[in-house]
Parts: C-alpha cells; structure tokens; sequence
C-alpha cells in the first residue's frame, strides 16, 4: 500500500506512449523518477514542440559545445527532424539541475564513448632497451679489492719518497732513464722486490774468485760500491766471499720477495695500468663471487706467478707488481664465460675479446723489464682455483638438477635456495647440525661426481705444482730448463742477456 501510495502521490498524470517527453535539459534526458519533497513540478518538465527554433531542435546546441569533440549531424536548422545527436553531456551538476546533489544518472547518453583502440591496429613496440650499468659510487663496495689498492698506492708513494731520500729525485734519470718513470730497480730490490740473488746461492756471486759488488740503492752512476747485504736491505743477507762454494750456509733466504712484489711497481706507468684493470674487472669479479673467494685467488696467483718466474727468470731481473694476481683474476672471467655460454648475448665476441686481450699482455711481456713468467704463473693459478672454487657450468647444474641461485652478495656463500637435492637429516641433537655430512653426497649423480673429480685434480695439481716449485727453486742454484727463459724475452737486440748476472774482475751486475 505504501508503494502505491507513493506511486499514485508522485505520478499524477503519467505519460502515454504517445505523448513526448520533453525534459527541461534537452540533452539530459533521465529515466523518470519521483520529484522531490518541496518541487511541485512532475517528473517530466514538458516543452512546447511546436516551435522550430527551439534548442533542441537546433544544430547550434552541438555548434556551440566548447568541447573536445567535434560536432555531427546534418547542419539544416529547418529540419526538426535532423540529426541531433549529442557527443558530450552537460555538466550533471550544474545548479539550475533539481538534482544538483544528487549522482548522475546512468543512462546511455552519458555512457564514456571512448573505447581502447584495436590491438591488431597498434602499432608494435620497441623492444625494452638494455638497462645501463649502475654507476661504480652506487654499486656493493668491494672491501679487498679498495683496501689492496690503498696498500699498493701508499706502497708506491714510500717508493718515491725513499728514491727522492736516496738519489734526489723520485723518479729515476740517472744514469738512465726509467721508461715506466718510477724509482730505479736498486731502490726497489732494496725495498722488497723479486730478485734472486737475496733469496739463494746463485751461480756467479758465492762461487766467484773474486769479491763481488752491487750497485748501491743511491746510485746514479754505473759504479757498484755496495755489498750484497746493503742491496738487499732489511736484515741484511750472508755475504758470498770470494773462492767460495754454491753450498755456502748459511745462504741468503728472503723468502718474503715472493709476497713484497705484489704491493711494488717499478713507475707511475705501470702502476696505472694494474689498478685501472684492478679497480674494475678485479672490483666486479669481487662483487660476484664473494670476497674470500676473490683474496684467496689473487693472493695465490700472485705467489705463484712470482714462485714461477723466480725459478726460470733471469737471476738477475728485479721483478714487481700485480700482474699476476691481477692475471688470475682474469683466468676467472674466462672460466665464467665459458660457464654461461648460453646464457650470453655474444659469447663469441666475448671470448675473441678476451683472447686477444690475453695474447696481446703476454706479448708486451717479452719486452725487456717484464716477467712474463708472472703473467703465465698467475693465470695458470686462477684456472685451477677458479675450477675448485667457483659454480658448476650452468649446463652442467642443469643436468644434475642443481639450482642456478647466485652467489650471496659480497660473501661468496651459496644462496638459501640453493638447496642440496634429498638432503638427509639427523637430529637436532647431532654435533653436525641439520644437516649430516653422509646426506651431502645422499643422491648425486655420476656426472657430480666426474665434475667433482675433475676439481680435486685441480686443486691436486696446484698443489703439487707449488710444491715442485718451490723445491726446485732451492735445490738448483739456477734453472734446469735451457729454453724456458723464450717465454720472457725476445732474442732480439741482446735482450734475453738483460736479466743474467755477468761477472766482471770487480763487480756483478
């Protein structure tokens, strides 16, 4: 009852079918609805139609729309059957509209007539550009590889002040110049490097039949005034005596110049290229496999490199820097590329990149002041430890079902997700934690295990490598290879003869 109470109070004339409906906004027309409380009129406001003129039925309603959209319809303004087709609604909420307060209406007229254009029509779209590489201040900082570097760089500025102490001037002039504009070889044996008359009894120098000098670290003559002991600085060294023996003891023994090497640089030269090369492939190798695995490669590298060219050297060569280390870290970007071959752009440029690279390193390194067997000792290194310490291939981890999760940012451990495959547990009581050791090996493949192999001899090898080495570096006063000293030097222009100590009645040299 009270709806057709309401009904009957709030449509007292309803309209027929045939009657127009003519709503006081001619291009908002709602659906029919009850007036509200203190508005007496109906719920249609009707307008006289027999007048032509009027709004509705003029194009200039649709002329006169300040809108966005452009006006349609046929512009006879005598015909008031023309098309009168409204493209943009009047505000809803004017204040001459009885409704002003309340929502508008959801009719069709005012239905969005702007629709997401065909897919088949659109024009396809770039693909994504490559994301640049982050700027190196916003990137992980790599503790190892900045603190070497400072320790290199305050290294090589004692090296200046000590040579500006000892001949006058920091870089060497007299009694030639050094072409990597440095301190002259005396100041740098005498401040640690490689040589090996101050590590061992070395043919010419304990068995001569005279006495036998060196060039003093203050030189800037080609005088040799100075004891083997004075040369060699720190603790001093036994000094040979003339008719003496290759088994003299004690003997000298600074075994450190196999480690002192890798903080010196002969000049501003050389020590600007090892740190360009540090501070960015050694900073981003850092950054991807952790820092203990990146410490542990360049310092045995470096070692290595030196123990190597200590051995098949020229006995008389003063040998610095970082080349090796730095060569070992280079080995680990090849081992890496190799590693996700697949998974690069380019592998092939990459590779052809790094080979030439290589080649051309190992070339400058036949120049006259390099020892080129610290470029080959390092890089030997850093395969077989990039091969113990580094992931599997990626296509390798696929076959045995490993994960491909990357190394934990800056720590070189195994993300979390990277889970052993059926690991088997014990007990929260047992002294080995989660995990047993027995469950480690619990389930792997063949072909784990053939990879594992080939990582074991590798590590065999270095190992027994570093061993022979260094044996063989005591027990011969000189190199058992007669050839291998090609490796380092050129036969051209007496080159190959630069690094050998040459007796004279009163000096060595």
């Amino acid at each position: 009852m009270a709806a057709q109470g309401y009904y009957n109070g709030a449509y007292n004339n309803p309209p027929a079918y045939e009657h127009p409906d003519h709503a006081t906004d001619p291009f908002n027309r709602g659906s029919p609805r009850p007036s509200p409380a203190g508005y007496n009129a109906g719920p249609y406001q009707q307008t006289p139609d027999s007048d032509p003129h009027h709004s509705r039925y003029s194009q200039q309603s649709i002329g006169s729309d300040n809108g966005a959209y452009v006006a349609g319809g046929r512009m006879n303004e005598h015909d008031q059957y023309s098309e009168n087709i409204p493209l943009k609604s009047p505000n809803p909420y004017s204040n001459d509209h009885p409704y002003a307060n309340e929502p508008p209406q959801n009719n069709w007229m005012q239905q969005p007539t702007h629709y997401a254009p065909d897919p088949g029509m659109m024009e396809p779209q770039a693909p994504r550009a490559h994301r640049q590489k982050q700027p190196f201040w916003k990137k992980k900082i790599a503790y190892v590889t900045y603190i070497l570097t400072v320790a290199q760089i305050i290294v090589f500025i004692v090296e200046l002040v000590k040579s500006g102490q000892l001949t006058g001037t920091p870089v060497q002039t007299k009694p030639q110049f050094n072409p990597m504009i440095g301190p002259s070889a005396y100041v740098q044996i005498n401040m640690g490097a490689r040589y090996t008359p101050c590590m061992k009894n070395v043919p010419g120098v304990q068995n001569a039949t005279q006495q036998v000098n060196f060039p003093c670290p203050n030189a800037t003559t080609t005088d040799s005034d100075c004891t083997l002991s004075e040369l060699c600085g720190f603790d001093g060294v036994p000094n040979p005596h003339p008719n003496g023996s290759l088994d003299d003891k004690p003997e000298p023994n600074q075994w450190f110049r196999f480690i002192i090497p890798m903080f010196l640089h002969s000049g501003f030269i050389h020590i600007g290229f090892n740190l360009l090369v540090q501070m960015t492939m050694g900073a981003d190798m850092e950054r991807t496999i952790g820092w203990w695995r990146y410490l542990l490669v360049y310092l045995s590298s470096g070692i290595w490199g030196f123990v190597l060219g200590g051995n098949y050297a020229g006995q008389g060569e003063a040998s610095t820097g970082c080349s090796g280390a730095l060569f070992g870290i280079l080995a680990l970007f090849v081992l890496d590329l190799l590693y996700t071959w697949n998974e690069r752009q380019n592998p092939w440029v990459e590779l052809i990149i790094m080979v030439l690279g290589i080649a051309i390193s190992f070339v400058l390194g036949l120049l006259p002041g390099l020892d080129n067997f610290s470029h080959l000792g390092g890089f030997t290194m850093g395969l077989a430890l990039g091969l113990c310490i580094m992931r599997s291939p990626n296509a390798l981890r696929e076959r045995i079902g490993l994960a491909r999760s990357p190394y934990v940012a800056m720590s070189g451990g195994v993300a979390s997700e990277n889970a052993q495959p059926d690991p088997t547990k014990v007990p929260s009581d047992s002294k080995f934690g989660k995990y047993s050791p027995k469950g480690f090996f619990a389930g792997r493949k063949p072909l784990w295990w053939a990879w594992w192999l080939v990582r074991l001899g590798a590590l065999v090898a270095v190992l027994v490598g570093f061993i022979l080495l260094i044996v063989n570096f005591y027990k011969y006063p000189s190199s058992n290879c007669s050839w291998c000293y090609r490796f380092s030097c050129l036969p051209v222009n007496g080159w190959c003869d630069q690094g050998n100590l040459f007796q004279s009645s009163s000096d060595s040299n």
